[in-house]
């Protein structure tokens, strides 16, 4: 009987066998996960990138090139990751028996059928990517670490960019939001790259260019690289959004800084939002404290332009009257003084 339970026992298992484990990679999620690979072995928060952190970072970061790029060409149409689409068939395709394209290639498909502008300059930039790569890969490389390391961060500059700007947008429903999950180390982890910032940086002065009269402090990465548009804000470095004004506001704010809060909140005159703050120091001018600016319209006071409204205390324009005397009442506590008022 016992050996009967023992036989029966073994089928049971046999039959209840769990499966296992299988490997879940679809192309975005795969390439994302070589970036935060990256982001880990170049990250200086806790430690100094040493030479093995750089080798894999090399080594990943090129895989993180090919299979976004191919991640791309698939949204286009599935034959062009194959070496020659002409032989492409869908059979071959869905088996994955076939030879995939090269990274040139798959630059010249993206820029030739796609549309997506990859100048020479950062054509120059994957080569050497690839380059360095091949020679970890197959022969040793024996090169200066920090000039490994800037051009590493050059092309992870880049590749951030292709994300936020051609593939990620193009993602919908559970797809999007597991992209967004994964996306999050990576997008914290890169604030502590030193050659990433340097880079990113170093652009972003061309791109604020005649913007940095509405360019503020990003209270997320701490640059000042938060652009300022009627109804949301958008850091051109970390690439957060806020919408809407209010929330923009009191994250600029900082209210739960252990510095305490960056200044005062007031509805605004002209939009009548609680998006109005003194003090907010821009990127072509320093702080002044008594200037207010809106968020939320963009409106911008001078000190001599507001006052205190003597009813309720919240700025507005010192307005004067038909006799020559002026009023510093908002419309609010006028309508209630003289219910004939109308604004």
């Amino acid at each position: 009987m016992g050996e009967e339970r023992s036989t029966h026992s073994k089928n049971v298992r046999r039959f209840f066998k769990p499966e296992p484990p299988q490997l879940d990679f679809p192309p975005v999620r795969n390439g994302i996960d070589y970036l935060a690979s990256v982001v880990s072995h170049l990250d200086e928060s806790e430690s100094d990138v040493d030479e093995r952190d750089l080798k894999y970072a090399v080594l990943h970061l090129q895989a993180a090139v090919e299979v976004l790029f191919k991640a791309r060409l698939l949204r286009e149409h599935w034959s062009l990751v194959f070496e020659n689409p002409g032989e492409a068939t869908l059979e071959k395709f869905r088996e994955g028996n076939f030879n995939s394209c090269g990274t040139t290639a798959a630059v010249k498909r993206l820029r030739d059928i796609v549309g997506i502008p990859i100048d020479e300059k950062e054509l120059g930039w994957l080569k050497e990517l690839a380059a360095d790569r091949n020679a970890l890969q197959h022969y040793g490389l024996t090169h200066n670490a920090k000039a490994v390391e800037t051009r590493a961060g050059r092309v992870l500059d880049f590749l951030m960019r292709f994300l936020w700007e051609h593939l990620l947008p193009l993602l919908k429903g559970p797809e999007r939001t597991a992209a967004s999950q994964d996306m999050a180390p990576v997008v914290e982890g890169v604030r502590n790259i030193s050659s990433y910032v340097t880079r990113r940086l170093n652009r972003l002065r061309g791109e604020l260019k005649g913007l940095e009269n509405q360019t503020v402090q990003c209270p997320l990465c701490e640059h000042m690289a938060l652009v300022i548009a009627p109804e949301r804000g958008t850091c051109r470095f970390c690439d957060e959004s806020w919408h809407p004004d209010e929330m923009l506001v009191f994250d600029y704010l900082g209210l739960f800084h252990d510095d305490g809060p960056r200044g005062e909140v007031s509805p605004c005159p002209q939009c009548d939002a609680m998006t109005l703050v003194a003090g907010v120091v821009f990127l072509g001018s320093p702080a002044v404290l008594d200037t207010l600016f809106c968020f939320g319209c963009m409106a911008r006071y001078t000190p001599d332009e507001l006052v205190l409204c003597a009813g309720c205390s919240r700025p507005w324009p010192l307005e004067a009257e038909v006799d020559g005397s002026t009023t510093n009442l908002c419309t609010d506590c006028r309508q209630q003084t003289d219910p004939e008022y109308t604004a």
